[in-house]
């Protein structure tokens, strides 16, 4: 009877602490992260993105449906990403979306995608030695209180395989979110100007650019035109302003527009600065002759950065790693666009250990200035960089056409990677101390608080393609299909220099995801399905008569 009891109280108490374990682990969820990259911890800077959500946002992912095996595995590394948003905080839902199933309702959904600006991705399948083509849409919408952005779920890499492509993507996947997430929730604190009046680019030339940052920061033009009437009110209202972006100038700066400039960073104001120093673009080689001369262009800066720290040299950078020019080949109507060799367009290397160039892809230059960097109490940081086979010419220096049916020769390109961008940090000294003003200032300054600057020695790193008068997105090259780094090295160093660096340094995260070798698979194949298929039923089959065989001898 006692015995009896005990049991009954040992099963009591065995119901009770179960019942207990199952009302903590429903009140009590905790996910552990145990992978080597740590790939499914959130950053602090991610977090912080949707930690003032207080209404549903809800994701809608296209990137469902029958896909190749590298694809299926961003598919759930994206499914695991938003799992850990949506365990943050619950107000984030999400959706996996096929908009191919429906065969009914699969083309209006193709074009309905395609008007929203989520362009599809078409793929070559290869299995069992036959090809095919499939295609996605790699992209999502978030939404939250009436408003909607996209966001991109791939990045391509110039030259880049498959499993590249995929490798990158994932390692993009946070930042691509958290970017997201930031345009819907986070309010606009930071002003930027673009300054006009001194022969920048024009609006439809940096449009895609500034369309992109607007959706964090607000933009607005600024002119120094009123500087030579009431310099002191320029530059009061321009320090409103938290960061100004000089576009490609072709006119030069009066002593007076310097001096506000300089003020304005001696105050603390950050400036990002896309000039050269010599007058060439493509547009002027179109012509009869094919040619047009380099000379090269004052702007009257030369003191106003050599003082910062850095030199922009009136030369002509040539590299032999760079992007190609296309040329229509042949006669009447015989003649082909084809890409050809084009030493004026480097393809700039990027700075690994810093959050602006980390993990971006190659930036696209042209008619490139070289850049020294000068000995202060500045701190300089070189971001790009042409390659080693780079060469430099001098101005004036005719360009021309001619040079694609040259071959080149690489003997020549000596001189080594040449600096085309420049990060300086740091107090700077005004160009003016110790010298006569050009006018006078009720409180001037000759110490700057800590600031920033960068400097890149192309103004066409930020002007997009123009067809039929429409903006091209910037970076995209519409001939070869390939996108260069110009887009993401430009947002991140306003970012920077705007101390909102918290995203850009998820960049910076390493995922390593190993794949299959394809062809290892493929001659293997029947192999491995023998001994993952076959081989347990041998064993199955020969543990069964050895067992019968025991048995009978035991019991007969």
């Amino acid at each position: 009877m006692l015995k009896n009891k005990s049991h009954i109280t040992k099963i009591t108490i065995l119901i009770i602490v179960l019942i207990i374990a199952n009302v903590i682990g429903n009140r009590i969820y905790k996910r552990f992260d145990l992978t080597q990259d740590h790939r499914y911890t959130l950053s602090e800077a991610a977090l912080n993105t949707v930690k003032e959500v207080n209404s549903p946002l809800i994701v809608d992912v296209f990137l469902d449906g029958d896909f190749p095996s590298e694809y299926r595995r961003l598919q759930n590394e994206t499914r695991q990403l938003l799992e850990e948003f949506s365990l943050y905080n619950s107000e984030i839902k999400f959706n996996f979306i096929n908009p191919l199933e429906d065969e009914k309702t699969k083309d209006a959904n193709i074009q309905q995608l395609i008007e929203r600006g989520l362009d599809p991705l078409q793929l070559s399948v290869n299995e069992s030695g036959k090809s095919s083509q499939a295609l996605i849409f790699p992209w999502a919408l978030a939404s939250y209180n009436e408003q909607t952005v996209k966001i991109p779920l791939i990045k391509n890499t110039i030259g880049a395989t498959t499993d590249e492509t995929v490798i990158n993507s994932v390692q993009n996947l946070e930042y691509a979110f958290a970017e997201g997430f930031k345009k819907l929730v986070t309010p606009k604190s930071k002003k930027i100007a673009i300054l006009k009046g001194n022969g920048e680019l024009g609006d439809a030339y940096i449009f895609d650019f500034v369309s992109n940052i607007r959706e964090h920061y607000f933009m607005a033009q600024f002119t120094l035109d009123s500087v030579a009437k009431n310099p002191e009110g320029t530059l009061k209202a321009i320090q409103d302003y938290d960061l100004i972006i000089v576009a490609k100038p072709t006119e030069p700066f009066t002593e007076k527009e310097k001096y506000v400039l300089d003020q304005f960073t001696m105050y603390g104001g950050k400036s990002l600065w896309l000039t050269e120093s010599i007058v060439m673009d493509k547009d002027s080689l179109y012509n009869e002759s094919g040619s047009a001369v380099a000379v090269m262009r004052d702007l009257n800066l030369n003191d106003f950065f050599f003082k910062y720290g850095v030199r922009i040299n009136p030369v002509i950078v040539n590299d032999l790693y760079s992007a190609p020019i296309w040329l229509a080949m042949g006669e009447g109507s015989q003649a082909q666009f084809q890409p050809l060799q084009w030493p004026y367009s480097p393809l700039a290397g990027t700075n690994p250990n810093h959050p602006i160039t980390s993990n971006i892809n190659l930036v696209k230059f042209d008619f490139a200035s070289q850049i020294d960097t000068l000995k202060n109490s500045v701190k300089k940081t070189i971001l790009l960089r042409s390659s080693d086979l780079s060469k430099l010419d001098g101005v004036p220096k005719e360009v021309s056409l001619d040079i694609v049916t040259q071959d080149p020769k690489p003997e020549t390109f000596t001189k080594g990677p040449q600096t085309l961008a420049v990060l300086l940090e740091g107090e700077f000294t005004s160009v003016y101390n110790n010298r006569i003003k050009p006018f006078k200032l009720s409180e001037e300054k000759n110490n700057s608080v800590p600031t920033k600057m960068i400097v890149v020695s192309d103004g066409d790193i930020i002007k997009n393609d123009l067809v039929k008068g429409k903006p091209q997105e910037l970076g995209f090259d519409r001939w070869s299909g390939r996108s260069f780094g110009n887009k993401e090295f430009l947002q991140n160093a306003v970012n920077y220099l705007l101390n909102d660096d918290g995203l850009i340094n998820i960049r910076s995260k390493e995922v390593v995801i190993p794949f299959l070798d394809a062809q290892k698979v493929e001659e293997e194949k029947v192999k491995w399905q023998f001994i993952n298929i076959a081989l347990p039923l041998v064993f199955l089959g020969v543990f069964g008569i050895v067992f019968n065989y025991f048995r009978k001898k035991r019991y007969t």
